[in-house]
């Protein structure tokens, strides 16, 4: 399997063969860097670190700075910039990962004072998407999600790719006239374009097979419920215990991609079917969302919205939060949503009559034992359109 920072999906890397941190030793080991400016860079930084660790990153130490702007040339004050320069070589990092969206201005400027690769949330987590899709839809929408990520982000190295041609020169030559850099830079963009243009055939031709697909549910009066919810939040398990599916089940972020249909009956009998679909990050790149968009009209044409919810997770109130803003963007605000809160098992007392306490109408479940799991049936069975 390709090292941390190579896409998987479509060949295009994001660390390239010859960028100075390919191939070093110290290229997984990484520097996270956040800012405290709400008062979330702690749990930002931690689950930031869980996002490194599935991509294969050891994280060696973290820098933050209380600040309610980034700069917008180097993200963190000069300061800061130094000290974190200064842990970098401490820790032997190659990598420093920011909680946030770059500019390449801010990547290639932290670059030079660093002397180590600089990558973003964004980057991290579309590399952890090249590296679970499985099927070719999947594939497509990672690749279109990371080259729409890139184009912008293209930039020559050193002098290899400077403009040399522009001005007044010789023979009647002037503005207009580019350098190889800027030739081969400008071809690099098309080349982008036309795979771009390509993917998003391919994606919308697999969204107009799941409309046929949907449309003849519908025909046959199946209702359909899309299970959501954050990352890891133990949706795959849930969709297997209530259907006996033996859909992909792991305790890591983003194991799920691909879309995965079952059928199954309500208590009375009635036939609906479950669709597990990819989880939801907090700052979830709104290239991954594009991209994505066929995949994510499984939720938004669904009858009913199952939000998993991880009952044992310290921030789950916040995570509730950031799944429905995702919803509200694809427009799935006006669903009728049943929440479940899985993982009672080991959700400590405490959080599980706080979440029950904001959330009234909550199911409490167990994907893992199967507590609570009769009355998610009957809760689905009643939220369910008349049949």
């Amino acid at each position: 399997m390709p090292g941390p920072w190579l896409v998987r999906s479509g060949g295009t890397a994001l660390l390239s063969a010859d960028d100075p941190a390919a191939g070093q030793d110290d290229g997984a080991r990484a520097v996270l860097l956040g800012l405290e400016a709400s008062g979330e860079a702690a749990g930002g930084l931690d689950e930031l670190e869980r996002l490194a660790e599935t991509d294969g990153v050891a994280v060696v130490g973290r820098l933050t700075q209380a600040r309610d702007e980034p700069d917008p040339a180097t993200y963190l004050g000069s300061g800061k910039v130094a000290e974190l320069a200064g842990l970098v070589r401490e820790r032997q990092a190659g990598m420093v990962i920011a909680d946030g969206e770059l500019s390449p201005a801010q990547v290639r400027n932290l670059e030079e004072r660093l002397a180590a690769r600089v990558v973003d949330r964004t980057a991290l987590i579309l590399d952890i998407f090249g590296q679970h899709a499985r099927s070719s839809e999947g594939r497509a929408q990672v690749e279109l999600a990371q080259l729409a990520y890139q184009l912008p982000r293209l930039r020559g190295q050193g002098t290899e790719l400077s403009r040399v041609g522009g001005g007044r020169v010789a023979g009647g030559a002037g503005i207009g006239v580019r350098g190889p850099g800027e030739q081969r830079l400008e071809t690099e963009r098309r080349h982008l374009r036309r795979r771009m243009a390509l993917l998003r055939r391919q994606v919308a031709e697999t969204g107009r097979r799941r409309a046929r697909t949907r449309s003849r549910r519908r025909h046959n009066q199946v209702p359909s419920v899309a299970i959501t919810g954050y990352t890891n939040a133990g949706k795959s398990a849930l969709l297997n215990r209530l259907t006996g599916a033996d859909a992909l089940v792991q305790d890591a972020l983003f194991a799920t991609l691909d879309p995965t249909v079952r059928q199954t009956r309500s208590p009375g009998g009635r036939r609906y079917t479950l669709t597990d679909t990819v989880g939801f990050v907090r700052h979830l790149p709104h290239q991954l969302v594009d991209a994505f968009r066929s995949t994510l009209e499984e939720v938004v044409e669904a009858d009913l919205v199952l939000h998993v919810v991880d009952a044992s997770a310290p921030d789950a109130m916040d995570q509730v939060t950031t799944v429905r803003g995702v919803l509200y963007e694809i427009g799935a605000r006006d669903h009728t949503e049943l929440l479940a809160l899985n993982k009672v098992d080991v959700a400590p007392p405490e959080w599980l009559a706080a979440l029950r306490s904001a959330y009234p109408d909550a199911v409490a479940v167990s994907a893992l034992t199967g507590e609570g799991i009769e009355d998610l049936r009957a809760a689905i069975d009643r939220a369910l359109p008349p049949g």
